[in-house]
């Protein structure tokens, strides 16, 4: 049985149109959620209204209010929104179709299934699917979605359309705040082919299902034991190293074939050290430790 749709309206393309329905693409149904009870009668709280004067009130008696001053609102009922009409209330009017490449990935918000809504408007949507596909371009469209007009993108997906709602740009935060202070730099060119050479060893192809939420797995195994009337069990966290910096974990991800850290001295012991000899060509210790570790988790990965 489809889910219920989020929206019904008409996608539209200059004098070309079709009936739709707009389907959430994710749920949130399958995701673990706790109850509020109270400690000793186990009892699900109710959330209920609250006046600072009157008390518990009924839902009935709430109304919307927008604060435009300080503790100061003006009401706003349905007949107010109801009056609020704008094209987008019922149909999404394609403004302008982009590359997908230029639509940033911090500006996407919420993904949607687009489908034709009854097999009237089939051959209209399959005309604009498909032209969607051939040229590869997303549309641009708005579409009021609870009681706010969103932008959204909308592409071709399998036998339908995708479409995904768009941030508003004053809602995206600038970088400044974060990256301003980092330098640009230059990485050592040794340890920068390093750092290529471990992402190509661990080069991939992408299937979320590989990617499952651990955490919940591991709560969802203590619930199930909990129910057996056992101890839930908790499962230690893998121990890690301490990372000296960015060569040495690098060099240690390749190889881990770290040598032991050397011992402490103390002050006392503490004298001129001799020139060191040299090792093979090619076996001295790197200068920088992250080289180090760079080499060493190279190996590794060859191995």
């Amino acid at each position: 049985m489809a889910p219920r749709a989020s929206w019904k309206g008409y996608l539209k393309l200059s004098l070309v149109s079709c009936p739709v329905r707009l389907y959430p693409a994710t749920s949130a149904s399958e995701r673990i959620s706790f109850n509020q009870l109270h400690k000793k009668t186990h009892n699900r709280i109710n959330m209920k209204p609250v006046d600072p004067e009157l008390g518990l009130v009924e839902r009935s008696d709430l109304v919307k209010g927008y604060e435009y001053e300080d503790k100061q609102y003006i009401i706003i009922d349905d007949s107010d929104l109801e009056a609020v009409r704008i094209e987008s209330n019922h149909t999404m009017n394609i403004e302008a179709f982009v590359d997908e490449s230029e639509v940033d990935v911090i500006y996407q918000d919420s993904p949607y299934y687009l489908a034709p809504d009854g097999a009237m408007a089939e051959e209209t949507f399959i005309v604009l699917r498909e032209a969607m596909r051939k040229s590869g371009k997303l549309a641009i469209a708005r579409l009021v979605l609870s009681s706010r007009e969103r932008v959204v993108t909308i592409g071709s997906r399998e036998n339908g359309m995708f479409v995904c709602t768009l941030r508003n740009p004053n809602e995206v935060r600038g970088t400044a705040e974060y990256f301003g202070n980092i330098p640009a730099g230059k990485p050592d060119p040794e340890m920068l082919d390093l750092a290529q050479a471990l992402i190509k060893q661990k080069e991939t192809h992408f299937d979320p299902k590989n990617y499952e939420d651990r955490y919940e797995v591991a709560l969802m195994a203590m619930i199930r034991e909990k129910l057996k009337g056992h101890k839930p069990i908790i499962a230690a966290a893998p121990e890690r190293g301490n990372v000296i910096n960015l060569m040495d974990a690098l060099k240690a991800s390749l190889s881990q074939q770290a040598k032991p850290p050397a011992k402490s001295k103390s002050k006392a012991d503490e004298a001129p050290a001799k020139p060191a000899k040299k090792a093979a060509a090619g076996g001295g210790a790197p200068e920088n430790p992250l080289k180090a570790n760079l080499l060493k988790a190279v190996g590794k990965s060859k191995k």
